[in-house]
């Protein structure tokens, strides 16, 4: 069964997708089948896989619409063991389609319920605000993985994301956890970066990942060529911390399994 993980925070351009592109495509790599589901309607991360923005394609949209079953709205990527459920701007009709329909918090967790049989990992790539389709991914999540910017206003939009978990705990999802805390955007040059890194350390003792993921030209070029970093460049730093971060996630699964036997 696969382990589900939210990839969230309120506040804008923190690398939540840069990391579940890259994070999938390196989990693939470590020959753990995953899937990406793009929950943004900017589908950023459908086109940074290479697959250019289209809303006659199948998509979430048409999932959650339940116009559609699973195998129609699943792609294969370039890489072997990584698929992806794209997104369009289809999704942002469904903020207001599903405001009256039943159980609309659910949707998403229904209609990936049968995927979980087939993969190891589910990414889900939320959208830059606190919105029904974020909702949806907190519900049908194990767990939820937070990028913070190594920068001056770090810690914007996470108190809020964490005051949501505690609402979608108890409400929908009490077995949510916090997959852990990402630092991004790192620049090992300034003070400010090694500062905020070692704050946010001490603030969420324990739950920030040991990898840290880098400024990096490369990892930045990557998404304009419709390609994980792994694939653009594997010798660059951000493709050595996202295989890092990859091996974390992966470890911290075995460990949640022996706890649960």
């Amino acid at each position: 069964m696969a382990k589900v993980i939210a990839i969230a925070n309120q506040k804008g351009g923190v690398g939540k997708t840069t990391t579940g592109i890259n994070l999938a495509a390196s989990l693939a790599a470590a020959e753990m089948k995953t899937l990406l589901v793009d929950c943004d309607p900017q589908a950023n991360a459908t086109s940074g896989l290479g697959f250019p923005k289209s809303a006659s394609r199948k998509s979430l949209y048409h999932l959650l619409s339940g116009e559609i079953r699973w195998q129609q709205g699943v792609l294969h990527t370039e890489m072997e063991r990584m698929d992806i459920v794209p997104a369009d701007q289809n999704l942002t009709g469904a903020l207001v389609e599903l405001v009256e329909v039943d159980r609309r918090e659910f949707r998403l967790k229904e209609a990936i319920e049968p995927l979980r049989r087939k993969y190891q990992f589910i990414l889900l790539d939320c959208p830059p605000s606190l919105n029904l389709l974020t909702l949806n991914a907190l519900v049908a999540a194990d767990s939820i993985l937070i990028p913070i910017q190594c920068e001056y206003f770090a810690l914007e939009g996470v108190s809020e994301m964490l005051e949501t978990m505690v609402q979608v705990r108890r409400q929908w999802n009490p077995g949510l956890s916090v997959e852990g805390f990402l630092l991004t955007m790192f620049d090992e040059r300034t003070n400010l970066s090694r500062q905020v890194a070692a704050d946010l350390r001490a603030f969420f003792a324990g739950q920030v990942f040991r990898t840290v993921i880098p400024r990096n030209v490369r990892l930045a070029e990557a998404p304009s060529h419709g390609k994980p970093i792994i694939l653009y460049d594997v010798k660059s730093k951000g493709a050595g911390s996202y295989i890092q971060l990859a091996l974390e996630v992966i470890d911290h699964g075995k460990k949640g399994a022996r706890k649960g036997n």
